[in-house]
């Protein structure tokens, strides 16, 4: 790497860490890790990938339909709105994606999960007052989903960052499965809430709902997030096959990181 010009700072002998081999991390490690070593952070991964996919879920797949039923769209049009939806999707990433590792995950994450559903929630009344039209419920959704975008991308990289190198990729695999399962109840409670669009109390209801869980998983958030910026991937959580001393005597565990297998405090 430096021959290529970039420059890398020194490491200090005393954050090495000796490896003992194995044959393989299966699906019995994951669960002694999910559920013995930081059973926080597992509450912390499921709340926040089951409440930003239902979430998702909801709103994006019966985006159309509440645009067909309520504001008249026709469905040849309809795609123009989706178009719009997009790019407040990927706004949020790209302009405010770099402030979980300045400000913190913690405060990020929180705040997005908690403003998207604030905001969700005054969209809500708003619609139910009737003073939304196609153009101003999209410009609205385009809001939300700027911070929310942001925060649910948080929370892939949450996943993939605070369980030990062997199981992150099973945890991120076993926590999308279980939020998928959750996300796609979205669609179906929601379409019976729209109906044929004659009833909007029973979708303002519904949006107070997909608000209550966003704001249930920053509150999560708030207090079980782990403060993972400018860290190394070992300091947030020591590798199950670390040996158990560095090159000079001293432990492997970082400060702040969890002992393999030791559970929380």
């Amino acid at each position: 790497m430096r021959e290529s010009g970039r420059e890398l700072l020194d490491v200090d002998d005393s954050k090495a860490i000796e490896l003992r081999p194995e044959r393989g991390h299966r699906y019995l490690a994951l669960l002694r890790v999910l559920f013995k070593t930081y059973p926080k952070r597992s509450i912390l991964g499921a709340s926040l990938m089951i409440s930003q996919s239902f979430q998702y879920n909801t709103i994006f797949f019966t985006y159309t339909l509440v645009l067909g039923k309520f504001y008249g769209v026709d469905s040849a049009s309809a795609p123009l709105y989706l178009i719009a939806f997009a790019v407040g999707n990927l706004a949020g990433p790209l302009t405010i994606g770099h402030f979980f590792d300045t400000i913190g995950r913690r405060k990020m994450i929180a705040g997005t999960y908690l403003l998207s559903g604030i905001l969700l929630a005054i969209s809500a009344a708003l619609f139910y007052a009737g003073v939304l039209n196609a153009i101003t419920q999209t410009i609205a959704w385009c809001i939300i989903f700027y911070f929310a975008s942001a925060g649910a991308s948080a929370a892939y990289l949450t996943v993939s960052e605070i369980f030990p190198l062997e199981v992150r990729a099973k945890a991120i695999a076993v926590f999308f499965a279980i939020a998928q399962c959750f996300g796609a109840l979205g669609p179906v409670i929601y379409g019976a809430l729209i109906g044929d669009g004659t009833q909007p109390i029973k979708l303002f209801l519904g949006y107070l709902l997909g608000a209550a869980v966003m704001i249930a998983g920053g509150l999560v958030a708030w207090f079980l997030a782990v403060d993972a910026e400018g860290k190394s991937l070992e300091d947030i959580a020591t590798p199950l096959a670390a040996a158990g001393t560095g090159r000079r005597g001293g432990s492997v565990r970082a400060e702040g990181a969890s002992p393999p297998f030791s559970p929380e405090t």
